[in-house]
């Protein structure tokens, strides 16, 4: 929107001066010229107040949007890039092949529909234990407990997401943890002990290092940080 009026403004500006330009020739020719000219002006002031009324609509809408072709449709960030439409949500019966619940949302994303769409089934099998199977697109550990709380067995593999073991360094599963002394053993051998606790996202992190880690040899393995 905000790109769409910055090129109105600027045909607007180029058009003016052309129209102050025209003055200066024969009279027949600026007269055809001005005509055409202020036409357009006028054309492009009229598609700038129908933007303007559409950016009032836009604002005004709790998530910002309006489609104009389909007024429930949204625009959805899904892998890769964006696309506008709808997120169709289908629980499957494994023994008869059958879909027992399914949902229509406009959030581009899986993670947050796990303990939702398991509810769901369970209520319309009126089944007393429900195992639910979903691929690694599911995986949310808030939406894992959800389905805990309530009795539900959830199978899913967990994604492979870390930014380490792209680049080629240590992952999670390298450093093992010794629960007895609160401590973890990284690939080198040495004892990460906790140093402190922080507060990132509603999420309490709890960060462990050791003081030998900026001498480490096998360092470039393990972060680009100091520990």
């Amino acid at each position: 929107m905000k790109r769409r009026l910055e090129q109105i403004d600027k045909s607007i500006e180029r058009y003016l001066g052309q129209l102050d330009s025209a003055d200066r020739e024969e009279p027949t020719i600026a007269e055809a010229k001005t005509t055409r000219l202020k036409d357009k002006i006028a054309a492009l002031q009229k598609e700038m107040a129908r933007l303007k009324t559409l950016e009032e609509r836009m604002l005004q809408a709790p998530d910002k949007q309006i489609s104009l072709t389909d007024p429930d449709a949204r625009s959805m960030k899904t892998r890769g890039n964006g696309i506008v439409g709808y997120n169709v949500q289908t629980a499957v019966d494994t023994e008869h092949h059958l879909i027992v619940a399914h949902e229509v949302t406009n959030n581009g994303s899986d993670r947050g529909q796990l303990s939702n769409m398991a509810k769901q089934a369970r209520d319309a099998t009126a089944a007393k234990d429900l195992s639910a199977v979903a691929d690694r697109g599911y995986f949310k550990g808030e939406e894992i407990l959800a389905c805990h709380q309530v009795g539900i067995e959830v199978t899913l593999p967990k994604p492979q997401t870390s930014g380490s073991q792209a680049a080629g360094r240590f992952g999670k599963r390298d450093f093992h943890y010794i629960s007895a002394d609160d401590e973890y053993r990284c690939p080198a051998g040495e004892r990460l002990i906790w140093r402190m606790t922080t507060q990132e996202r509603g999420q309490t992190l709890h960060r462990y290092w050791s003081s030998n880690c900026p001498h480490c040899p096998i360092k470039v393995r393990c972060t680009p940080s100091r520990e």
